[in-house]
């Protein structure tokens, strides 16, 4: 069993506290570390976990460090945990700037340690229903939509919300991206809160992601365009469907129910509608029992402190696009400590 110690004991701190409760049969839970006492008494209170007094107190106890602090902090914390030889898991996104990201990958290859990136839509039940279902997407769009909270603000929405479906399409897409083209609006905030992306990719693919923080409802839709094959994912209602055209002869019931006859150029196929099963599953207990895994088995984690680098460093081309386009109206920008700052 792996001693692991909590960094933060904030809103994900806490849900974070909670999971590794529930899977004790791989975590033993040493205790937290955050400096604010409300918060620390809080979650003393409802877990009854040990508080640590300092960092070091923590890296001390333990064999891994859970760090859910706000990004600005995940990087002293993690070089910290690297110098002591813990394994990591790590919120997203990875680090507060690429420079920052770049050397945690270099130190913990060298350390030859574990870190994982908390890009839990890798996890979400919809996603993981697809199973078998082989995915060669040549269009995605992705709709990442939400209500304004001031939790998370503090960064661009690229950051805070579209860098979810960025990791998700670069885990399927799986060849380069060729070229960046986005825009966004900063409308009650300092950063954008509002953006669109459009990735091109190497092997002709190309993604079209929108991300807001400042709907009036909540959306989390990936759709999936490949030949003959249309999949639709709602992340946050836990959904699944698979389009697929086949042969008149295909009758299997693994293809799904056939719906209607479709005259193609290749003779007459038939629509199949694929509802696939939903395991209902804690994603967050999962990722972290997965990370366990790939601890005691020596396996790379599902999501590598090298996929956590490939989407910030993706997040922060599709920033430097919207900023080129912000230059060219006439925008000021401000990209002291990592952020970029707009006014007119």
């Amino acid at each position: 069993m792996l001693k692991i110690g909590v960094f933060g004991a904030g809103y994900l701190g806490k849900i974070h506290l909670k999971c590794i409760g529930l899977a004790s049969d791989v975590w033993e839970l040493a205790g937290f570390y955050d400096p604010d006492d409300a918060t620390a008494l809080q979650a003393q209170e409802t877990y009854g976990a040990h508080r640590f007094e300092t960092i070091e107190a923590l890296l001390d106890a333990v064999d891994v460090v859970d760090i859910v602090t706000p990004t600005p902090t995940h990087f002293a914390l993690a070089k910290a945990a690297i110098a002591k030889g813990r394994h990591i898991f790590i919120e997203k996104p990875l680090t507060h700037t690429l420079a920052e990201a770049e050397e945690l990958v270099r130190l913990s290859q060298a350390a030859g340690l574990k870190v994982q990136v908390g890009h839990v839509e890798r996890f979400n039940p919809a996603l993981l229903a697809l199973g078998d279902v082989p995915l060669h997407p040549m269009f995605i769009e992705a709709h990442r939509l939400a209500q304004f909270n001031p939790r998370g603000a503090d960064v661009s929405v690229v950051l805070d919300l579209m860098i979810h479906d960025i990791d998700i399409i670069l885990s399927l897409v799986q060849a380069p991206v060729t070229a960046v083209s986005a825009g966004g609006v900063a409308v009650v905030s300092d950063t954008p809160d509002i953006a669109n992306a459009r990735i091109e990719f190497g092997n002709g693919c190309v993604a079209n992601l929108t991300a807001s923080r400042i709907s009036l409802k909540q959306m989390r839709k990936v759709r999936l365009f490949q030949r003959d094959a249309y999949i639709s994912l709602d992340l946050l209602e836990k959904q699944a469907q698979v389009i697929q055209l086949r042969d008149k002869d295909d009758a299997s019931p693994a293809q799904g129910i056939p719906v209607m006859e479709m005259p193609t150029a290749t003779g007459t196929k038939v629509v199949h509608i694929q509802t696939p099963p939903i395991e209902p599953v804690n994603a967050i207990k999962l990722e972290l029992e997965s990370f366990a895994e790939s601890i005691l088995q020596q396996s790379r984690p599902k999501v590598s402190i090298e996929d956590g680098y490939d989407a910030l460093r993706l997040a922060w081309r599709i920033i430097a696009d919207m900023e080129r386009r912000q230059a060219a109206a006439g925008l000021n920008i401000d990209k002291s400590g990592g952020d970029i700052r707009i006014t007119s």
